[in-house]
């Protein structure tokens, strides 16, 4: 009896990835790829569909078009960030789009990453698999806190809190922030910083950084300046001795 209850949880351990896409071709390609690499896919082809869906529970990662009938991809992953019980699923966005301004929207929206059709499986499933590493609680040491300055890092809960009062940031920001507090006043350049937020071999632009940067320092309020740009070279964290 307990092995076979063993084996049915097993069974239900697969990683959940919401599609949002209103092209069912491609939804099905999708399918077929994650499921043989062993997740588990669910479709949704408008924005509304994919809010409520999300709302149920259950949902590991989320896979975003842009461009949707009704509520874009950009006011869905908006919403995911602003309800307290989604804000922590990772959201990739799946986008046509070559306008620069387009991703940073996306960005700035909440979205952990890009990825821009067409695009390989190799590349997806890469992107998805950083994503979901990045909520991962046991590849970092229990219960350890940076404290600097005002702020509070807790790397076991994915917590920050600035002068008591706790900050959400994305999965994206906080693995950013906490590699920079982890190495206080070393400078790092915007191609080091890319492999400990999206993880290795997954291509982005360095621009992420600087969006990602900007996006942090709104939401430190008077811990913004920690992070401090680095001329010609990226970014350092260091908090100044009062």
């Amino acid at each position: 009896m307990n092995m076979l209850a063993t084996r049915k949880r097993t069974a239900t351990k697969k990683k959940v990835v919401l599609l949002v896409e209103d092209e069912p071709d491609i939804a099905e390609v999708l399918r077929m790829t994650l499921e043989k690499e062993g997740f588990r896919m669910d479709w949704c082809a408008s924005g509304e569909q994919a809010l409520e869906r999300v709302r149920q529970g259950g949902v590991d990662i989320v896979l975003l078009d842009i461009l949707l009938p009704g509520v874009d991809g950009h006011e869905v992953c908006r919403r995911i960030r602003k309800d307290v019980a989604t804000a922590d699923i990772p959201v990739i966005m799946l986008t046509s789009l070559t306008d620069e301004t387009d991703l940073v929207v996306g960005l700035d929206m909440g979205a952990d990453d890009y990825i821009s059709k067409p695009f390989s499986n190799k590349e997806l499933l890469a992107r998805i698999r950083a994503a979901l590493r990045r909520t991962g609680r046991s590849t970092v040491a229990p219960r350890r806190v940076i404290r600097a300055g005002a702020l509070e890092i807790d790397a076991d809960r994915y917590g920050v809190r600035v002068a008591g009062k706790s900050v959400h940031l994305t999965l994206a920001e906080f693995r950013l922030l906490y590699y920079l507090a982890r190495h206080p006043g070393r400078a790092f350049g915007r191609a080091e910083l890319l492999p400990h937020v999206v993880g290795e071999g997954v291509y982005v632009l360095d621009r992420n950084i600087d969006v990602h940067i900007r996006n942090i320092r709104m939401k430190l309020g008077e811990a913004a300046n920690y992070i401090v740009t680095v001329r010609g070279i990226g970014y350092r964290f260091e908090v100044e001795a009062d």
